[in-house]
């Protein structure tokens, strides 16, 4: 866990100092979208992107929060803002009041910020929480079968 979030802290530093020149002003949004765990949609590492939202993904993206790997915002556009700060709290340190939205559709009135087409939020108010409304782990499970290793399926 360490080594993930290491790398994802230094490919966000690398990406920011390298473009220095490149951020645009800040501007006050509402964005909706669900609360979800960047490493494991990102890297593909529990599966497809569908299998790592939603109730499906609950569990694992309240451990990956509490261990440090930074959280985003996914839009029903498909669009990823990663969430830096929520409600004067950061989001590196596994705060309670992240770990309380995790895979939640939210409406956030927060700050924009974007450097070289990397969106970033720092959310000043989380506006609106409908809880978990992406249901599917009836399709994937609780725990994506494909997640679980093959020595503990008996395989």
């Amino acid at each position: 866990m360490k080594v993930l979030k290491s790398t994802l802290a230094a490919c966000i530093v690398a990406a920011s100092s390298v473009s220095a020149f490149a951020a645009t002003e800040p501007q006050r949004v509402q964005v909706s979208g669900e609360i979800m765990d960047t490493w494991c949609y990102y890297s593909g590492v529990m599966g497809g992107q569908d299998a790592v939202v939603g109730s499906a993904h609950h569990t694992c993206a309240v451990w990956c929060a509490a261990g440090g790997i930074p959280v985003g915002l996914l839009t029903d556009e498909g669009e990823v803002y990663l969430v830096l700060e929520v409600e004067g709290s950061g989001t590196g340190d596994g705060n309670d009041t992240l770990l309380d939205i995790q895979s939640d559709r939210i409406t956030a009135d927060a700050m924009l910020y974007e450097r070289d087409g990397f969106k970033y939020l720092v959310v000043e108010k989380v506006v609106s929480n409908e809880g978990i409304t992406n249901l599917n782990h009836e399709d994937f499970g609780v725990i994506p079968a494909f997640s679980i290793p093959k020595s503990a399926r008996g395989g």
